[in-house]
């Protein structure tokens, strides 16, 4: 078994980030802030299910397929393997320097062992190389010659139905070998402080990067309200206004210089009133009615599954949209597909019917719609005039609200979620079952890919909670641009 005060590639990798970090999931392996949350265990399925892809793309080979924490049973089965001459292992498992670690894919050539890292990300990113040379150093450790390492991503130039390119091997021998000589000073130093008390490392950017800390809360004290990194895209600036004194935007004076957005902010909050600028009715010119506010909810699958569809696309499976004429009268509109086949041309019928007539179609932050639109037109060609229209109909709401008003309660964020309870208090995302996109984007997938698991019950209610929740968007639109043309100055 893994000993308490041993090291994984999982382990070391956390080290690398922080010491305090390794040193509480090795000494509290129980600890609550290591068990995944809905969102972190969705993206750990979606690359287990990469992996067990890639594995066809480098065929031939014998699956290591024992339980996680058999670990000694997993070397063994890999000594095993490796006496065997095969060729190829998947999940090849070894142990070296007190450090176990599991080879997405070894392959064996003539000149030496191939280590290949799957990553269902569509580009080798830096972060990945320290978890390549982990590998490299216990696999090499344990008597194999490593001759070349490489990183198995998704490629998003394949194009669905074709998926003969799903995946890129990108040799990361060169970049990663300085990384490899230093990997014995890492582990016996993360050993070393691993046998010692706590660490004291102070907290920064490497809390969240290149990946967010579960213990951030244990190290970060609480911040006040309108604490001065909650000014808009302030970055690093933060930082420097803390060093200078200041705390919250309240302590910010008159004469430290702010951007526009900013200083609108920084008036808000020290009146504690809501801020809107004389221009705002001008802004308001481009909304004529009958106006469409529209909003879709997308799946973005690793592996594409619908004709023309690249990895992680954005796919529209989902639309609210309402119509309010020229007298006020509201009409609602919603679609949400049904099972796993192509959804795209029955929701581009309808969503080509919904906006019919309307002079102006709004949408929040509507490069994300249009972007939707677009890629519809493209699998589409003979709705893509109607749906080109559509997109070219698109006025966005988000820069109104950023350049002419700010609430006390946006926090900082022009995100929908936040502005709109700020607006219209009543339209809050509290009391909603599925209340922002990414967990609606789940669900989604579940309910369109996972189906036979699903309840008759279960289902029902999945799409109620879904079709609530894109309709708060769209309705929360229309109740904004009414709030915002009652404020606007005369």
């Amino acid at each position: 078994m893994l000993s308490g005060s041993g090291l994984s590639k999982s382990r070391v990798m956390s080290g690398l980030q922080c010491h305090k970090r390794l040193w509480w999931t090795v000494h509290e392996p129980t600890a609550p802030e290591l068990e995944p949350d809905e969102a972190l265990q969705a993206l750990f399925d979606g690359g287990h299910l990469v992996g067990e892809v890639a594995r066809t793309y480098v065929p031939g080979g014998v699956l290591i397929d024992l339980p996680h924490r058999a670990y000694d049973e997993r070397v063994m089965a890999t000594q095993d393997a490796v006496r065997r001459g095969e060729p190829v292992i998947y999940e090849a498992a070894f142990r070296a320097s007190r450090v176990f670690v599991s080879v997405d894919i070894l392959q064996r050539e003539p000149s030496g062992t191939v280590v290949i890292e799957v990553k269902s990300a569509t580009k080798v990113k830096e972060q990945y190389l320290p978890d390549v040379a982990v590998q490299a150093h216990v696999v090499a450790e344990s008597g194999m010659k490593v001759t070349r390492m490489e990183v198995m991503h998704l490629n998003r130039a394949c194009a669905y139905p074709d998926l003969s390119n799903l995946f890129t091997r990108t040799d990361v021998t060169e970049p990663t070998r300085l990384l490899l000589e230093t990997m014995p000073k890492v582990i016996t130093d993360q050993l070393a402080m691993l046998a010692e008390p706590l660490p004291e490392v102070a907290v920064g950017e490497h809390c969240s990067k290149p990946y967010e800390c579960p213990f951030m809360n244990r190290c970060w004290t609480a911040q006040p309200p309108h604490h001065v990194s909650t000014l808009y895209s302030v970055g690093k600036r933060a930082l420097v206004l803390e060093e200078q004194g200041y705390t919250t935007i309240h302590d910010l004076p008159d004469d430290v210089q702010l951007r526009a957005i900013q200083d609108r902010q920084r008036r808000a909050v020290q009146s504690g009133q809501l801020i809107v600028e004389p221009e705002l009715r001008a802004a308001l010119q481009d909304f004529k009615a009958p106006i469409a506010f529209l909003d879709f909810e997308t799946v973005g699958l690793p592996i594409p599954t619908w004709s023309g569809c690249h990895p992680y696309d954005a796919v529209p499976v989902q639309f609210s949209c309402h119509v309010e004429d020229v007298g006020g009268l509201v009409t609602h509109h919603e679609w949400l597909a049904d099972g796993a086949l192509d959804p795209r041309p029955a929701l581009a019928a309808r969503l080509i019917h919904a906006c019919e007539g309307a002079r102006t179609i709004v949408a929040y932050s509507a490069a994300f719609e249009r972007g939707c639109l677009m890629r519809l037109a493209e699998a589409l060609p003979a709705l893509a005039v109607p749906l080109h229209d559509i997109a070219k109909r698109l006025v966005d709401l988000l820069p109104v609200v950023r350049n002419h008003l700010y609430h006390p309660d946006f926090g900082g964020s022009f995100g929908l979620k936040s502005v709109l309870p700020a607006m219209v208090p009543e339209l809050s995302y509290d009391d909603l079952a599925i209340n922002e996109g990414s967990a609606a984007s789940q669900e989604l997938e579940r309910l369109l890919f996972q189906e036979a698991e699903l309840t008759p019950e279960t289902k029902a209610q999945l799409r109620s909670d879904l079709l609530r929740y894109c309709h708060q968007d769209t309705w929360g639109l229309v109740r904004l641009l009414r709030r915002f043309r009652e404020l606007a100055p005369r």
